[in-house]
Parts: C-alpha cells; structure tokens; sequence
C-alpha cells in the first residue's frame, strides 16, 4: 500500500495532464472512428446517399476497429517521453499496431469478395456472361484465401520472421500434397473447367456419365445431382468433365413423332385425306413449330401401310409436353375413327395339316 502511494506521490502535474491527454486522445478516435469511416467510405461512393447502405461496406467495420487502434498507438506515442517509455517497448507497440493494421486492411478486401458485397454485385451485374452462385462462390473463396494467405506471411515479415524458407517449405510441400492428392486435383481442375465452359447451371436436368437429374449444387471438388428415383449423387467434377453432358433444361423444343400402321388395304384416297387433316390439325396448334411438319406415307410393310408424323412442340416441360402429347394423340384418333381408318397389327396364318 505504501509503494502504492509513493508511486502515486512520485506523478508530477504534468504527467498526470500527460496521461489525461493521451486519454483523450484514444476516446475521441474511438468515438468518432464511426463518424472518420463513414467519410472515408463516402468518399468513394459519393454518389449513394443511403446511410445503411454506406454503413453496411466491407471496409466499414475494420475502418472502426482500425482508427480506435490507431488512437491507442498515438495516445501511447504521446506518452512516450513524458513517462519514459524505452525505445524497445516502442518497436514492440509499432510491431503490434502495424500487424493489426494488416489484418484489419485483410479483413476488410477478404469482405469485399463475398456475393452479397456490394463490389461483386457490380461486377456481376456490369459482366455480360451469367454466373451461377456455386461457381461464384468457389471463386470468392480462392480469392479470400490468397488474401489471407498474403496477410499472413506480412504479418510473419513484420515479425521479424524469415519467410524465404516457408515458402520455398510451402512449394516442397504442394508438390507433395499435390502427388499425395491427384485425384482432389483433378476435381478442383474439372471444377474450373465447368465454370469457364458453363455446360449446364444449378436447377438444370442433366445427364452425365450414366445419371440423370437435377443439378442441386456445384462445390471445389463434386457435382450434387438429385436423381428422378428421389437420390443424391455426387459425382466428381473430373469425370464429369471427361463425359458427354446432355442437358436437358436448355431444350428449345421437343420432338413429337408417331409411326401409325394402317390396314395394307386402305384405299390411297382415305389414307391422303387423313394425312391432310392431320397436317391441318397440327398447323392450327400454338403448341407446334409450323417450320416442320410433316405427316407422310413412309414405308409398305407385309403388315400394313406405315404412316410418319413428325413434328416438335414449343413446350419443353415434361409434365407439359406429355400433356401436350396427349391432346395430339387423342385429336388423331379422332380423325382415324372419323375417316374409318382401322390400324393394322402383326397377323400370321397358320396352315393345319390334316
């Protein structure tokens, strides 16, 4: 207690209005780092007057945490002579304000590279070639670790740190992980592939390397497939990268086409007019691509007279197209029916030998 109030006793007047100031010094940054990072930020985006938007930057927050640093740095800067603090302490005190600073800085690039940023949605929105979100966000994050990664050997540099030697351990050691992991490689290849190509998007049908469903998700190393049996498939990106990709979503129409056998002895005069109504019936549809219709006598069969009608329709919805299908089917047997048309199925005779 009594070295306590020596101590106390041994603080002159101006070294307490020292300690006061530096004081001062800290809590003004610390209360107006809000207010400095709100300028700083609408600076450069003086053309937004919405403040949540200002407020809700990347750099917004690791600009509040930085300036309250700063104001702990300088208040101890100030302090330092009228206390007597040593040169060594000093360095210690730079050393660790100017790690923070990295990170700070790191902190805020790393949030400007996310897909709700501000930044990226400009970008997205200026780029002419969609995007899909899984592709993007794979990209995002590969930025996101080259950044940290950089701020990590700064940080180590600023310590006084060798990092020669880790990096040169860092590319020994890719090339063994490498080696070790050709298969996650490849993956991570086939993935990059995928996203420049762009054969098919999340949400799209697709068939690949013997599966076939709905793309569900794009990650670093798979491909998550749901299949129409109700299952998840994951199937590496190298493979599908190496297969044939039928995407079934990007469908601009779809192929409607009917082989009708009619009966051998059907007079040519019925079977012409039935073409033409067929034909007629399929012009007046809206769900039909009228720049190819054709409704033709195609081949005579032992068993009868083979007539092709192929054609394609606008829908390329399943569900849709088969009810599309339907209606074409049932108006054609209608005119079967009405032109007294009967279809022809396989016959054999059989001799019996008494």
């Amino acid at each position: 207690m009594n070295q306590i109030v020596n101590f106390v006793k041994s603080i002159s007047t101006i070294e307490i209005l020292d300690i006061v100031i530096a004081v001062c010094i800290f809590v003004l940054f610390k209360v107006l780092s809000p207010s400095i990072s709100y300028f700083i930020i609408k600076m450069f985006k003086f053309k937004t007057k919405n403040k949540k938007a200002i407020k809700e930057s990347a750099f917004y927050e690791p600009l509040k945490i930085f300036f309250g640093v700063l104001g702990l740095y300088l208040a101890i800067c100030f302090l330092k002579e009228p206390i007597g603090i040593s040169d060594k302490i000093m360095q210690i005190v730079t050393k660790i304000f100017e790690i923070i600073s990295v990170i700070v800085f790191a902190k805020g690039l790393a949030a400007s590279f996310t897909i709700g940023s501000t930044f990226v949605k400009k970008i997205r929105k200026k780029s002419k070639k969609e995007i899909d979100d899984s592709m993007l966000e794979f990209i995002l994050k590969v930025v996101r670790i080259i950044i940290y990664v950089i701020a990590v050997l700064v940080v180590l540099a600023l310590m006084d740190i060798q990092i020669n030697g880790i990096i040169a351990g860092l590319g020994l050691g890719g090339v063994i992980v490498t080696l070790a992991a050709q298969d996650t490689a490849k993956n991570l290849f086939g993935g990059a592939i995928l996203f420049v190509d762009k054969p098919f998007n999340v949400g799209d049908w697709i068939e690949v390397s013997s599966f076939e469903g709905t793309v569900e998700d794009i990650t670093f190393r798979t491909t998550r497939i749901r299949t129409f049996e109700n299952a998840v498939v994951n199937i590496p990106n190298a493979i599908i990268a190496d297969s044939s990709i039928t995407n079934w979503s990007r469908m601009q129409k779809r192929r409607y086409k009917v082989d009708l056998l009619v009966e051998i002895d059907t007079p040519l005069e019925k079977l012409n007019e039935f073409k033409k109504r067929v034909e007629t019936m399929l012009e007046n549809r809206e769900g039909i691509h009228d720049d190819y219709i054709l409704v033709r006598f195609d081949e005579i069969k032992s068993s009868g007279i083979n007539v092709l009608i192929y054609t394609y329709t606008v829908a390329t919805d399943y569900a849709v197209y088969l009810r599309e299908k339907e209606d074409i089917n049932s108006r054609i047997m209608k005119i079967l029916r009405e032109e007294n048309i009967k279809l022809a199925y396989d016959t054999k005779t059989v001799y019996v030998k008494n």
